[in-house]
């Protein structure tokens, strides 16, 4: 019988002590996945890690502030033409959409493909976590799919036939699935070990993806089991976004240069900037003046250099990478926050306070809902929220985006691929 090789991306690289042993070191750039061995499964794991964190690319991770308001190009002087800069984005054939799109699958197939050779490794605790984790990651690459476009083909296994796309739902419905078993298995997190998946990081995720189903209840136990965990405190933001160490973080992505390739920070600053960049985008008018004074966020978030204003969460510019934050405690608070309700002010508050802001007492439901969202957008400038907060809020029309722009629309080039997925309403 023949063996299928199945190559493995690796995020650094092998010394060797011995060149006379050469030959004797086991590859690692192909694994023969029917004679898996536990070393192939920890650098197949590393590879899982580099891939999910690099194939959908820099700008997806900054997708919801471009599509959400917060974004602009950076040269529009006003903010005038934010509508037509967010239209233009979202058309079938641009080619973020169809990056990103690639990107999630590409990690999904190499994610399937772990899991498929990962269970057939003898029973171990090892084995389970290995496991976990990788639940845990095609949980969060569907997240990211079904933020985006709505119902997307779910395979648990990878095959060469073309699918339909399952409902908004079903999808839904094999995130929570897959984060269920992720919370059962993952690796326990132990202080400062927020660059790998944890049980703390899947059950952060539980959280973001019981509010983003309207699930209120769930949504805050969750957060409120990872507040009350006691590894997570509120943090300062030269720490968390200095790629210092800290408390605030549950998982994030280290970035490190020499393995990837996704650099946001070269998108913000100008070339005239210390760091340099390319200066894609800029933060609006409007973002530049959410920030009070003694809001200790603004310096880590906005500046401008030179009279441009810019996105600071993001410092290396060309010269290296940042980390690349996936969830951390201050969602928690805010998730518990808009889930409770008026009776979840005490967590808004206690954010309010941390970030250098006086305690407030809104009076109504819906006073109170307006101001969580506004903290959310605070405290979330340039990390990928803001979009997709309006659309599950139904709030879309306060940015005056199209009835259709409640979706992205599913590349052009891959409906061409496959004549079984159905295009978004009205692109």
């Amino acid at each position: 019988m023949k063996k299928k090789f199945l190559p493995i991306i690796l995020a650094g690289s092998m010394v060797f002590s011995s060149c006379s042993k050469l030959l004797d070191v086991k590859s690692h750039s192909a694994v023969a996945t029917n004679t898996l061995s536990p070393d192939d499964v920890e650098s197949f794991l590393n590879g899982i890690y580099n891939r999910v964190q690099n194939a959908p690319g820099a700008e997806s991770y900054i997708m919801f502030d471009i599509t959400g308001g917060n974004l602009i190009n950076s040269g529009s002087t006003t903010d005038g033409g934010l509508n037509t800069f967010i239209s233009n984005i979202m058309r079938p054939e641009q080619g973020l959409m169809s990056s990103a799109w690639n990107g999630y699958y590409n990690a999904l197939y190499q994610i399937n493909n772990l899991l498929e050779s990962a269970s057939q490794l003898p029973e171990s605790n090892r084995k389970n976590e290995v496991l976990g984790i990788v639940h845990f990651f095609r949980a969060y690459e569907y997240y990211n799919l079904v933020t985006r476009w709505g119902g997307v083909p779910v395979l648990e296994k990878n095959t060469a036939n073309k699918v339909p796309r399952n409902t908004e739902a079903e999808v839904w419905a094999f995130i929570e699935k897959e984060l269920q078993a992720a919370i059962s298995t993952t690796p326990t997190y132990t202080n400062g070990s927020y660059n790998y998946v944890s049980g703390m990081a899947a059950k952060a995720l539980m959280a973001r993806v019981m509010l983003a189903q309207n699930k209120k209840t769930e949504a805050a136990a969750y957060a409120e089991e990872v507040i009350k965990s006691g590894f997570f405190q509120l943090d300062s933001f030269d720490k968390i976004f200095r790629a210092l160490a800290n408390t605030e973080i549950i998982f994030s992505f280290k970035n490190a240069t020499i393995e990837s390739s996704t650099n946001i920070s070269t998108l913000f600053y100008t070339y005239a900037h210390p760091v340099k960049g390319s200066y894609v985008y800029r933060p609006t008018n409007e973002v530049m003046n959410l920030f009070t004074a003694t809001d200790t966020r603004r310096a880590m978030s906005v500046d401008t250099y030179q009279g441009l204003n810019v996105v600071n969460k993001y410092p290396s510019g060309q010269s290296g990478t940042d980390p690349l934050i996936v969830v951390r405690i201050a969602e928690m608070y805010l998730i518990s926050a808009e889930a409770q309700g008026l009776a979840g002010l005490s967590r808004l508050n206690q954010l309010r306070v941390a970030r250098g802001l006086t305690e407030i007492q809104p009076t109504t439901e819906e006073d109170y809902l307006n101001t969580v969202l506004t903290e959310r957008r605070k405290e979330f400038v340039g990390e990928g929220f803001r979009w997709y907060d309006l659309v599950r809020l139904n709030r879309t029309s306060d940015l005056g985006l199209a009835e259709r722009e409640s979706k992205f629309p599913i590349p052009m080039n891959e409906i061409a691929l496959n004549n079984l997925l159905q295009q978004n309403p009205k692109y």
